[in-house]
């Protein structure tokens, strides 16, 4: 990869629903933290709030439903060529919840982001709050990393924990790993545009050392 720098870092967002995190990723944009530029938000489904956010902050905001599609592979497709009209370079998954075509996460390989509400590898996949709790599990979390053919596998960035208290529902656990998200996210996103991050021979790298296979704590992070 090009080493990026500053708002010559181009950046697709790519959403499903309210995009919190996208909202985290413009605020550090705006407060001049976030190295790069966000040239579009698309989204797989109309009307959700993260476009509303997208065109508040002045963001070109594009729908593509997939429901209009026959396949994955031609909404991939599609998708694909909509993100390439922008010449990203990093693509960023912000709860884009579509399960995404080999031929797709390849042609992104080493420039595509996605951030996960589990301490990968654990809970792969949906319902992770849940499964934490049920799994009596003391700790939980969120994890930002590389996206490869495998489903939430890529090589892990950075992570931040989260206790479980007693009484925890879901929806309470969710909440407290949503605030780590919206810190965790924007600094991942920054190592990369800054040319500080990248994936080589599936692993993450960030300053030339290779990161531990769970990534990087966020408490052990640098503000």
């Amino acid at each position: 990869m090009a080493e990026s720098n500053h708002t010559s870092c181009r950046i697709v967002v790519l959403i499903s629903g309210n995009g919190s995190n996208l909202q985290a990723l413009i605020d550090a944009q705006a407060r001049g933290i976030l190295p790069g530029t966000i040239v579009s938000v698309i989204s797989n489904r109309p009307d959700v709030f993260g476009l509303e956010r997208a065109t508040k902050a002045s963001i070109p905001a594009i729908t593509l439903d997939h429901k209009e599609f026959d396949s994955r592979e031609t909404f991939d497709q599609a998708l694909q060529a909509r993100i390439d009209e922008h010449q990203p370079d990093l693509v960023v998954l912000a709860g884009f919840m579509r399960i995404l075509t080999p031929e797709f996460v390849r042609h992104y390989h080493g420039r595509m982001l996605n951030i996960h509400p589990s301490l990968l590898p654990k809970y792969q996949g949906l319902h992770t709050h849940r499964r934490a709790l049920e799994a009596g599990d003391q700790k939980h979390g969120v994890t930002v990393h590389f996206v490869t053919e495998e489903l939430d596998g890529g090589p892990n960035i950075l992570q931040a924990e989260v206790p479980i208290l007693p009484g925890d529902t879901p929806e309470v656990l969710a909440a407290r790993v949503q605030l780590q998200e919206h810190l965790i996210y924007p600094e991942a996103v920054r190592w990369f545009c800054e040319g500080r991050l990248v994936m080589e021979n599936n692993a993450a790298l960030l300053d030339n050392n290779v990161l531990a296979p769970s990534g990087i704590s966020f408490a052990n992070t640098e503000a």
